[in-house]
């Protein structure tokens, strides 16, 4: 294909307007899934494949990945076309627009677990990904993201998780009030990661650990919100040294992850 305004690739159009997608693409019940590694493991994930945008020195990596779904669309395009078409360079070579799953209940998404991960309004779609991939690496068995939570399933989200997000049951829960309600109903205890006065220490939270944890989340900068803060079961925090008050929050749920991890 030449023409990078064919109305059959509108799914990859813009793709790096993030205001745009944010809309358009939960609204289209698709997202978008980059390289080879992570487009296997979407489809490893029982996920469905809409359509396929490649360039032709990857066709033969696209064709390997698709050879038991002839019907999903292939559009082969120059690395021109592309990069007209989606606003950057596709290094990787392979897009592939997906059918979104519907989310899960949160009582499914916790059943069984030991190690939740909650995330409240964090924006940043590359400490999403990061957060994801600590997650499914060190032992988290779910996350839960807040209404205002930046889209697991946005492509850079994606990529930098490489694909781990497919791997960890998450879904979005509702306003504190009724999560609140619904984790302390499933037996959680809420651990909030923040520097406030009365906080305990990571370690020693982690020595007495309680049987089912939901380790809570915020944003950088702005940390957590009051609401968040107020319907902890008890707040905890990284000892720091050096003079450094806080680890960006991907680096900091790894390490929380790490030492709540169920033993």
């Amino acid at each position: 294909m030449q023409d990078a305004g064919d109305d059959r690739l509108v799914d990859y159009r813009d793709l790096t307007d993030v205001a745009l997608r944010r809309v358009l693409e939960p609204a289209g019940g698709l997202y978008i899934a980059e390289s080879a590694k992570v487009i296997a493991r979407a489809l490893a994930a029982g996920h469905r494949p809409r359509s396929v945008l490649v360039q032709e020195k990857w066709l033969p990596d696209a064709e390997r990945l698709f050879a038991e779904q002839s019907d999903v669309p292939v559009y082969v395009v120059s690395a021109e076309v592309a990069e007209g078409l989606t606003g950057y360079a596709v290094h990787r070579g392979i897009l592939a627009s997906m059918h979104r799953p519907a989310l899960p209940p949160l009582a499914d998404v916790v059943a069984g677990a030991r190690l939740v991960v909650v995330l409240e309004d964090i924006m940043d779609h590359t400490n999403i990904g990061a957060i994801f991939r600590a997650a499914a690496g060190l032992g988290a068995d779910a996350v839960l993201v807040s209404p205002r939570c930046a889209d697991p399933l946005y492509r850079r989200s994606v990529r930098v998780s490489m694909g781990t997000v497919f791997q960890v049951p998450w879904t979005r829960m509702p306003e504190w009030r009724d999560a609140k309600a619904q984790l302390s109903a499933e037996g959680f205890h809420l651990a909030a990661l923040a520097l406030t006065d009365d906080a305990v220490a990571l370690d020693d939270f982690a020595a007495a650990r309680p049987e089912r944890v939901a380790l809570v989340l915020g944003a950088e900068g702005d940390g957590l919100s009051r609401r968040a803060l107020a319907v902890a079961d008890t707040v905890v925090t990284i000892p720091m040294a050096g003079g450094v008050d806080s680890l960006n929050v991907a680096a900091a749920s790894a390490v929380a992850i790490w030492e709540l991890r169920a033993r």
